[in-house]
């Protein structure tokens, strides 16, 4: 397949809108860590895909917010900034249950933006009644001009055929930049630590999600298994006890739940070695960023 257009496509919007469930939706596979935990997406991850002679590269981000308490959500907004002036196309996601501030503050991010920009509004399957959302596409067209307005559903993958042809429509001219087989622009490692890490948000309450990274020490491919040692790096001491659990049960039960996963991305078997260590206030520490990888 000779590839005639190819470009940048941004995925925005504020925490918890669904951008990574849309990511993994448009490419037919989980590429992005997900929960119903607000900021889970850290990073910026590329997820690339052919088609109907385009090759789109998806760029899922951190959700923008109005509060940077610490380091780390100044990090996560300069990071969902930088990816505006990338992109040659940007998909603004916001939910169907209503317009927030939040979503206010993604809106005026795009305003001296000349490049196109779809509105995507999700969760529509949580809509009783359906006929709300003529009114409110009407209200959205006089906030912004939108090059298109399109209802979805990532979860239920509910007219995301109708988004990516809107995408198709609107890429640039221009040369495959990635090979074929290449789906990502993340290392394995990184993969990794994202599943031991989604394990975590998913088995922890309130906090702890928030004051936890995962650094990948050691992965070592045998012949038959494949040996990864793993450090969770909290910031005190009382959320290293709750990571490990009674008798260790907590991290047990994180270890068993990102092996399966883990064996599953590498088709092959797994022996996981997981270590809680302390870095005190990392999460609000630039340099300590840094040396976890956040740049």
């Amino acid at each position: 397949m000779t590839i005639t257009h190819s470009g940048m496509v941004a995925i925005i919007g504020r925490p918890n809108v669904g951008k990574s469930t849309l990511l993994n939706c448009l490419l037919n596979q989980k590429l992005s860590i997900t929960s119903s935990k607000p900021q889970t997406t850290r990073w910026q991850i590329l997820g690339i895909k052919i088609i109907d002679c385009a090759q789109i590269i998806y760029i899922d981000t951190p959700g923008l917010h109005s509060v940077e308490k610490h380091a780390m959500n100044r990090y996560m907004n300069r990071i969902a900034r930088s990816v505006l002036l990338d992109a040659d196309l940007i998909i603004f996601m916001m939910n169907a249950t209503g317009w927030q501030d939040d979503d206010e503050l993604v809106l005026k991010k795009l305003q001296n933006l000349t490049k196109p920009v779809l509105l995507a509004i999700n969760k529509v399957d949580l809509l009783q009644d359906k006929t709300k959302l003529l009114p409110m596409i009407e209200q959205l067209h006089e906030r912004y001009p939108f090059t298109h307005i399109i209802p979805i559903s990532a979860l239920k993958v509910e007219n995301i055929a109708s988004l990516e042809m809107e995408i198709i429509r609107l890429l640039p001219k221009g040369p495959q930049l990635y090979p074929d087989d290449q789906i990502t622009d993340k290392s394995i490692r990184f993969q990794i630590a994202e599943v031991i890490r989604e394990k975590i948000i998913q088995t922890t309450e309130e906090e702890l999600p928030y004051a936890t990274t995962v650094e990948i020490e050691q992965l070592e491919q045998g012949n038959k298994l494949t040996t990864i040692s793993a450090i969770i790096w909290v910031e005190r001491q009382g959320q290293k006890a709750i990571m490990i659990g009674k008798q260790g049960a907590q991290l047990k039960k994180i270890g068993t739940q990102a092996r399966r996963d883990i064996q599953n991305i590498l088709q092959r078997k797994v022996f996981l070695r997981l270590w809680v260590k302390v870095k005190e206030h990392w999460t609000d520490d630039e340099r300590a960023l840094k040396s976890l990888g956040y740049e």
